[in-house]
């Protein structure tokens, strides 16, 4: 299968949006280019599946290379592994998801889904690449889209929440393009797999893997550089705030990942910076939570928590802990994009986001007040949603590490799971349960839409819950081959 299909159906997509005519011509093209990328995927999962089960061990299925500026060895070198196409998956659903929230949104609606379909197109190029160039090149192409969603279709705050969101996420930029360059320089190519091959000297991994690393933490909330989520998710569109979390922000996890297999003797020589940073996020981002109001700021905030697991685990570089961080990349893209779909829900018909403002919801709105008790049960890691097995494979990982200050961070983390329980119940208690005031009494529940969109996102979330072997097995080559380049790095040692 040519990989490149991914990248072409939103460019049609997108295009054949800017030439239609009228809101409904917009989001039935948008809707049915999205669905085209979910069945596109599924079809790839499919094919990949059958190529492991014929004996196929490739590191890479379905690689192809082009030269694109061979003068300094930039290719366009594609391929996907298991760890790539969990991300592809969640990308799809979540596009599908976010068109479908979006039914209603007449505001500049032709700009607003070009941009939602625009960013998409740079999710999977990203996801795809096997040349660091490529890959860094598809990185800034989904970082334009977000400025422009939030500023012109945002609430609140918007144009100061936009600009810091572009330039936070510019720094990480830089800063990865100099970590980029440094891995250039020293293997005289921007190719992933003959880097793997070639090898990176020590010193020069630990001198450049903190670029690189910091870079792309930043898209990943990594703490301190943390600070762009909260205002970025509260003042985006609901589309915006489901792309941004459960998608943009994998950019930066998975790009960790990678560099962290790259650099395999950094990433050990710098691991108790990453657990410590890891670690400050899952707590900080707990406890920071607790003190929100607003129901997009305790998602926004929680994600920082959640989305430490994914460094936590990275850092840990054993299998499970890379498995576990896999699992909750996956895991915290549904589970987040559910919460805010929700959330959006709540706010279109109360046009408030204010916990103090709300109550009683299930009395007017039982369909999306099941949706919103479901997202926080799989966010506090209630056993039978993927919240669970997430974060479960992170702390065994975590804990398999014999060593002692290891082992407490494990502990001091896995005490986040009571603090996240005090604020997800407190927040569905006093939205959800109680008395609902007379304004609130006579609103409407969800539309055909709105529920498409959240048994979407619920069939991930539980199959990944009950099931986790199947979301194992996909990830477990790539894992596999991630801890082959840690094996190397620790024999040279």
């Amino acid at each position: 299968m040519n990989l490149s299909l991914l990248i072409l159906l939103p460019i049609i997509t997108a295009m054949a949006i800017l030439f239609s005519n009228g809101l409904k011509q917009i989001r039935v093209i948008g809707l049915l280019g999205s669905i085209a990328q979910l069945g596109l995927a599924s079809w790839l999962l499919k094919l990949y599946l059958n190529e492991r089960a014929i004996g196929n061990t490739a590191t890479y299925l379905f690689e192809s290379n082009y030269p694109w500026f061979s003068a300094l060895h930039i290719n366009y070198h594609i391929g996907i592994d298991g760890i790539s196409l969990a991300m592809i998956l969640l990308t799809s659903l979540i596009v599908v998801a976010g068109i479908l929230v979006s039914w209603t949104m007449d505001k500049l609606s032709k700009e607003y889904f070009f941009l939602l379909v625009l960013l998409s197109m740079g999710a999977y190029g990203f996801f795809i690449s096997l040349d660091l160039f490529t890959l860094f090149f598809f990185l800034e192409v989904a970082v334009i889209p977000k400025f422009l969603l939030i500023g012109i279709w945002g609430s609140g705050n918007k144009q100061n929440s936009a600009m810091k969101l572009a330039l936070m996420l510019m720094a990480g930029s830089a800063l990865v393009f100099v970590g980029l360059m440094g891995i250039y320089y020293n293997t005289h190519t921007f190719d992933i797999v003959q880097i793997t091959q070639i090898g990176i000297s020590a010193g020069v991994q630990q001198f450049f893997f903190p670029f690189a690393f910091i870079g792309f933490g930043i898209f990943a909330a990594l703490f301190p550089f943390h600070t762009w989520v909260p205002d970025g998710h509260a003042s985006a569109p609901t589309a915006a705030s489901m792309f941004l979390a459960g998608i943009s922000m994998k950019l930066g996890g998975y790009g960790c990942l990678r560099i962290a297999s790259l650099m395999p003797d950094a990433a050990h020589h710098y691991a108790w910076i990453i657990i410590l940073l890891a670690t400050i996020a899952i707590i900080y981002g707990a406890f920071a939570t607790m003190m929100q109001t607003d129901l997009k700021y305790i998602n926004a905030y929680s994600s920082i928590s959640h989305c430490g697991f994914v460094i936590l685990g990275i850092g840990m570089m054993n299998k499970t802990s890379i498995n576990g961080a896999v699992i909750q990349m996956v895991s915290h893209g549904l589970m987040t994009a559910l919460f805010f779909a929700a959330i959006g829900m709540i706010y279109s018909r109360t046009h408030t986001r204010m916990i103090a403002q709300l109550g009683g919801l299930l009395k007017a709105m039982p369909f999306i007040s099941t949706v919103f008790v479901i997202a926080g049960l799989c966010s506090l890691g209630l056993p039978g949603f993927s919240g669970f097995v997430a974060e479960m494979t992170v702390f065994m990982g975590s804990w398999q590490n014999p060593n002692g200050v290891y082992r407490l961070a494990t502990i001091i983390s896995g005490a986040s799971i009571v603090v996240t329980a005090v604020y997800i119940l407190r927040a569905t208690g006093k939205t959800i349960m109680g008395p609902i005031s007379n304004e609130h009494a006579l609103l409407g529940d969800a539309t055909w839409n709105e529920k498409l969109a959240a048994v979407l996102l619920i069939a991930g979330i539980v199959i990944i819950g009950i099931a986790p072997f199947l979301l194992n097995a996909l990830i477990g080559p790539g894992t596999d081959n991630i801890m082959l380049q840690v094996g190397k790095a620790i024999t040279l040692k």
